[in-house]
């Protein structure tokens, strides 16, 4: 593992640009260090990195995303995660205690809401005899990121969302006040809304929602004339 990551280190020290890491870390409220390298610059390097040294085995996988989610600098987690998408067809359930371990360390909207939509999402799409396991655990948890994920692995169902659990979920957690909860709530709905847009409007009116979710869930029937 240390072997197959070291170039990957080299090459990103290597493109450090620590006064965009000061901004990077600011507008992250200085929840992590950056090496100061941008998106679409971090994408590139990783694609040179796999192009030069190919993913890892998927019995390495585990073992190559928990260590880049112990390195300091947030880009390397980023990297983590597209090395996750890469491999995202070929995951298993077996996958779901290292996305959890993922969800609950070093959390942040920046690496969590990826996790939930695309890791989360796709994986209990692919193995729905899992979902209601994994989902009934996480709503009971006491861990604001784990009932994110729960909010938000639908996000690209569209059709295909469960209605009745997205808004079971939504109640469980509508009585909370944290901003994150609050937020994946009308996130959820808003986008829920454009497949749906009736059901969304009656179940907004229908529940007490906090006036955060409420605004996020109508902002884009609003926008299109719908109320």
């Amino acid at each position: 593992m240390d072997t197959y990551l070291r170039p990957l280190r080299t090459l990103f020290q290597q493109q450090a640009n620590p006064e965009n890491a000061t901004a990077m870390k600011r507008y992250m409220r200085d929840q992590f260090a950056f090496l100061g390298i941008k998106s679409p610059q971090v994408n590139s390097l990783f694609k040179q990195f796999i192009a030069e040294n190919g993913l890892p085995e998927l019995s390495q996988l585990d073992s190559v995303v928990r260590a880049l989610w112990t390195w300091p600098e947030r880009e390397y987690q980023y990297v983590a995660l597209s090395l996750l998408d890469k491999l995202q067809k070929h995951l298993t359930p077996e996958i779901l205690p290292l996305l959890e371990h993922l969800i609950v360390t070093r959390s942040w909207w920046d690496t969590v809401d990826s996790i939930a939509s695309h890791n989360v999402g796709k994986l209990l799409r692919q193995y729905p005899d899992r979902q209601a396991a994994v989902i009934d655990a996480w709503c009971r948890s006491d861990n604001i990121w784990l009932r994110r994920t729960t909010l938000l692995f639908q996000l690209g169902y569209k059709a295909e969302t469960d209605a009745e659990l997205l808004f079971d979920l939504i109640v469980k957690n509508a009585d909370s006040s944290e901003f994150f909860i609050q937020k994946a709530i009308g996130w959820a709905l808003r986008e829920y809304s454009k497949t749906c847009p009736d059901a969304v409007k009656a179940f907004v009116e229908a529940e007490r929602l906090p006036s955060l979710s409420r605004r996020e869930a109508l902002k884009w029937m609003n926008s299109k004339g719908y109320l």
